[in-house]
């Protein structure tokens, strides 16, 4: 009989899983609730990152493959390349720059 051990965080989030066998897996997750690592006893490992509403917009593995996205207005994923998600972060912090007074963007 395959014994399971499942360990969990605060959030009720799965954080270990080991069995009898001696796979396991760890996770990680940031204050929304969102897996930003993974990783397993195989060796395989994977790193995620989101946007301020909490949606995927990075993910990379330790293969090295590597993927980026965006959202469309009916909140579909979209894949993009690295440049696109470059671009997209510079108009972020262009126009967090401009709605800051003057004040604020001395103390960047």
């Amino acid at each position: 009989m395959e014994k399971e051990i499942n360990k969990y965080d605060k959030n009720n989030n799965l954080v270990h899983f080991k069995n009898s066998k001696g796979y396991e897996e760890w996770k990680e997750y940031d204050e929304n609730n969102n897996k930003i690592h993974y990783k397993n006893s195989g060796g395989d490992e994977e790193w995620f990152k989101y946007d301020e509403y909490n949606n995927l917009v990075y993910c990379k593995s330790s293969y090295g493959n590597e993927m980026w996205f965006k959202y469309d207005e009916k909140k579909k994923q979209i894949l993009i390349t690295q440049q696109e998600f470059k671009q997209i972060e510079r108009i972020k912090l262009y126009l967090n720059i401009k709605n800051s007074n003057r004040f604020e963007i001395m103390d960047i």
